[in-house]
């Protein structure tokens, strides 16, 4: 049942912080039955402009209409009874409760005497998650799933709502091939229901198979509104930069050296790995593919010590050594950067200062003192390496774009000088810009004989950038490519158990 009926118009949307324009006359307008793609770099101002038509933020002047009505004092509760909801990048999950409970919040009736039903409400749960393509029991806790399993459930919740207009945040970020196929049916069915779909991605190749339209901010302010049939991805790209970018992938040679990190047999019953072979050399790239669930976080956690290898050993160099803990692991000159940056990756609530030093207090403090000046001359040195866009070394990181985060997360783990950088998911819901500034950055490290390993579950971004690239499948490795070898086809035919190669 797709329509061509406008159900939601931001018109002339102005909003500023502390003096700074985050809108500049932004209008937007979404029809009933239609994907309309929102895309720009961070700080373009989607978020904001989110935020007002949610009611989480008040414009300072501008029009929000539903129906072709203005929307007088707009809050969350007033978005919601007027059938808006919003799927984020990060899940607004309680990890203390189950599945069913977390999909029951906002979509049951309150009251202080109210009766729960809890076999309705498990089997209220399942039907969603059906309908997400995901088998999670519900009567699981939340802090016992994975990202991608989380972004599931938010789904989920926002489908039991009955949404006129939906808006989707990144939804494919966490999600594997798999996954991200069984989201798009998903949006294809709201889609042919009505329902209209405000959707935020930085992986442009999606945008094609989606979208009906695009619209493009810049700086916080309006550039275009497409359709979405025969528009380039380059096109896309200057539109969003304002100039043409390059290469999202700057992969250059480097000249590889002697081995750095070996695994032999390396496995860990804790986690589901087992029996891992492989190597990295120094100024190598490799990439580490695989479905989720698959093993690849397992096994970077067991490398840095988060899960300790209870068979085969870990060798540096020419030598075996033992990691049981992080503190190991930095130690010997391995750096891992999780996949959560906002949970595990940096310290939200601290400046950015403490969080650049934190894996290297050890070069700042005695028993008696701590060296704040050298500290605030380290974070200084990689705000202007990495182009870090803050208003102050003091400002709390949560205060900063995704790519901005992920900048001071690197560079806390770069301070320790590393031998060893593992990366997972290093660009994740960050905008073209700053990935490419990351890829970049990933070049230079390999250029200085640093050994790298990464993990991505964005096929181009494993082919951009590996020198080989290992397919892991249920905690054990499926298959090595060499650059030459490593092709979309190849990777999912190891990745889903297939050992025929396409040459």
């Amino acid at each position: 049942m797709t329509t061509h009926q406008t159900v939601l118009r931001a018109r002339n949307i102005y909003k500023s912080y502390d003096g700074v324009d985050a809108l500049r006359d932004v209008s937007f307008e979404l029809r009933a039955g239609e994907v309309h793609a929102l895309i720009g770099e961070n700080g373009a101002g989607k978020s904001t402009l989110i935020k007002i038509i949610t009611g989480a933020v008040q414009a300072d002047s501008g029009e929000i209409e539903l129906d072709g009505k203005v929307v007088t004092g707009n809050s969350p509760a007033q978005a919601k009874a007027n059938g808006i909801a919003a799927i984020y990048q990060q899940p607004a999950l309680f990890p203390e409760l189950s599945v069913a409970e977390n999909i029951s919040i906002g979509l049951e009736g309150s009251g202080s005497f109210r009766r729960i039903d809890w076999k309705q409400r498990r089997a209220r749960a399942a039907s969603l998650l059906e309908q997400v393509g995901s088998n999670i029991d519900p009567d699981r806790e939340v802090r016992e799933l994975s990202m991608p399993e989380q972004q599931l459930i938010e789904i989920a919740r926002a489908l039991g709502a009955n949404a006129r207009v939906l808006i989707m945040d990144e939804p494919t970020a966490s999600l594997a091939e798999e996954e991200t196929q069984n989201l798009y049916r998903v949006i294809a069915k709201l889609r042919e229901s009505g329902v209209g779909i405000i959707y935020i991605s930085h992986r442009l190749e999606e945008l094609s198979i989606l979208a009906d339209r695009v619209t493009v901010l810049r700086d916080g302010s309006y550039v275009d509104t497409r359709p979405m049939a025969g528009i380039e991805r380059q096109e896309l790209i200057r539109l969003m930069v304002g100039r043409e970018l390059s290469a999202v992938f700057p992969k250059v040679d480097t000249e590889q050296g002697a081995t750095v990190l070996e695994l032999r047999g390396v496995g860990c019953r804790a986690n589901g790995v087992n029996g891992i072979d492989l190597a990295v050399r120094a100024g190598e790239i490799v990439g580490l593919a695989g479905l989720v669930g698959a093993g690849r976080t397992q096994l970077a956690r067991t490398i840095f010590g988060l899960e300790v290898a209870d068979s085969g050993e870990i060798r540096l160099g020419d030598k075996k050594v033992v990691i049981q803990q992080p503190a190991d692991a930095i130690e010997l000159g391995i750096a891992y950067l999780p996949e959560d940056r906002r949970r595990h990756g940096v310290v939200l609530e601290m400046p950015i200062d403490a969080n650049v030093t934190l894996a290297s207090l050890n070069k700042l403090a005695t028993w008696f003192s701590f060296d704040s000046n050298k500290e605030r001359t380290i974070a200084t040195d990689y705000v202007r390496r990495f182009a870090i866009k803050t208003p102050s070394l003091f400002a709390p990181v949560t205060t900063l774009s995704g790519g901005n985060q992920q900048k001071v997360a690197l560079s806390r783990w770069l301070e320790i000088k590393p031998r060893v950088l593992i990366l997972d998911e290093p660009t994740q819901g960050i905008d073209v810009g700053a990935k490419a500034e990351i890829h970049s950055l990933m070049g230079e490290l390999a250029a200085r004989g640093t050994a790298i390993l990464m993990i991505s579950s964005e096929l181009p971004e494993i082919l951009g950038m590996s020198d080989r690239v290992v397919v892991m499948r249920q905690g054990t490795i499926a298959g090595i490519l060499s650059r030459a070898e490593a092709t979309q086809q190849n990777i999912m035919s190891l990745a889903l158990g297939h050992h025929e190669l396409v040459a």
